[in-house]
């Protein structure tokens, strides 16, 4: 099933760039313009440079950003500021991290290892996906590869494990001193350590070969290597297998402590006759709703909070829950399905793991059947903006800069594994995986 392999990771020399919290970045599609700008005044070797190809003094005419990413990178390993290891190895990956929004202080590590994994096309039943992508972002990300044939972040995978084999071995490689140790901007502890011993290399690989991934994030960077795969055997169909058929992964267990998924809420705004009243007596058909009033900003907060709380015991009870602000309202409110609705009727395109979604409900019933959103308009995100913090969903609607706010519990890793392995999708933004993996920690560039 899964091939994995060693690789000799570039990576940044910490004395030369004075620290590599100062070069390090999030994924390229986490990168605001407000982050780009602060990392490429953090330094001049900054990742953003390359992932982002600012202008430079020097620049010809003919440049553009792929050109100068592919100069910055060149550049920066004949100045010894970016330095390959001479001997391949995998590497144990932690994060330190405290869930946004949770309610206690306890850390939580999420644990894995880096490698190069075989690209699989999603027919052969080794790497599935669980959302569809969109063409813009991957012919950027091919460009910049076609530019540099460079990997720069990690393909987040995930697989099952409930013996914890590799965990177990990952741990015992966590009591010793980390060859790279650096808090990101959200306070996320990155640790890295290298295991080239051939007995460690050749269990995890022994380890993996029976293994399906699916990704969690980098759907599209997958999808992007992939394609650089089909041009590297159109330019070279009589040769063997190359290294543009691998590409650098994150893996982590499922069955391990530390995965944390976030909700990701609705903001709906701009849509032409909207009313509360309007949309509640249209979802009263399919829906029952529990109202949670308030007066004014401080009890807003308190009734906010017993809305969450009740929204996760219902989740935890295998129910729907969807909360739900309206502008022109001072009040909350609980959408469950009906006992009576039959979800196979109402979506009979989709397969129960898809039914089960709270996430599917909202954009197949409320979005498409209550508010009469085709499927073009929500892909296109028309009348859609997304939220992470449920306070800021709250705040906007409140402020009078959105009609409506809908709100989701996190969907269950098991239940992005069923859908997954079914070989369908989840709807757009139905999983934030957090915290995001740490872009330049290892750099991983075609040979051949």
């Amino acid at each position: 099933m899964a091939v994995v392999s060693p690789f000799a990771a570039i990576r940044y020399d910490a004395r030369q760039v004075g620290g590599l919290d100062k070069v390090l970045t999030q994924p390229y599609d986490k990168i605001t313009p407000e982050m780009q700008q602060v990392y490429w005044q953090r330094s001049p070797y900054n990742l953003a440079y390359i992932l982002k190809g600012k202008a430079g003094e020097g620049d010809s005419p003919t440049d553009n950003v792929y050109t100068r990413a592919s100069a910055y990178l060149q550049k920066w390993r004949e100045q010894g500021v970016l330095l390959q290891r001479k001997r391949p190895a995998l590497y144990a990956y932690s994060q330190e991290f405290h869930p946004p929004g949770a309610s206690n202080d306890a850390t939580l590590v999420r644990r894995g290892f880096i490698g190069l994994g075989n690209l699989e096309s999603y027919d052969s039943r080794v790497v599935f996906r669980h959302e569809l992508t969109h063409s813009g972002p991957k012919l950027d990300r091919l460009e910049l590869l076609r530019a540099t044939r460079a990997h720069f972040g990690q393909i987040f995978m995930v697989y099952s494990d409930p013996g914890q084999q590799i965990d177990r071995l990952l741990r015992a490689e966590a009591a010793k001193s980390p060859a790279i140790r650096v808090t990101d901007d959200f306070g996320v502890i990155h640790s890295l350590w290298d295991i080239d011993g051939p007995e460690q290399v050749q269990a995890i690989q022994h380890a993996m070969s029976d293994k399906q991934l699916i990704i969690a994030d980098g759907h599209h960077r997958y999808e992007t290597a992939l394609a650089f795969q089909r041009e590297c055997r159109a330019s070279r169909p009589h040769e063997g297998p190359s290294d543009c058929s691998k590409v650098m992964m994150t893996f982590i267990n499922m069955e391990s402590k530390g995965i944390s998924v976030l909700p990701t809420h609705r903001l709906l705004s701009g849509i032409p006759e909207f009313s509360s009243a309007g949309f509640l007596s249209r979802a009263a058909r399919y829906f029952t709703g529990r109202e949670y009033a308030y007066s004014g900003p401080d009890q807003r907060r308190s009734v906010m909070q017993r809305l969450r709380a009740d929204m996760a015991a219902a989740s935890a009870g295998g129910m729907t829950a969807i909360g739900a602000l309206f502008a022109d309202q001072e009040a909350f409110y609980l959408l469950q399905l009906r006992e009576g609705v039959d979800r196979a009727s109402l979506l009979p395109e989709l397969s129960p793991a898809q039914r089960s979604l709270d996430v599917t409900i909202l954009h197949q019933i409320v979005f498409q059947l209550c508010l009469k959103m085709d499927e073009e308009a929500v892909r296109d995100e028309k009348w859609i903006a997304y939220v992470r913090e449920f306070e800021e969903g709250v705040e906007k609607v409140a402020g009078g800069k959105a009609q409506a706010c809908f709100f989701l519990n996190p969907v269950k890793l098991q239940q992005v594994r069923d859908v997954a392995l079914e070989g369908r999708v989840l709807p757009q933004k139905s999983t934030d995986f957090y915290p995001k993996l740490l872009s330049g920690l290892t750099i991983y560039q075609l040979e051949s």
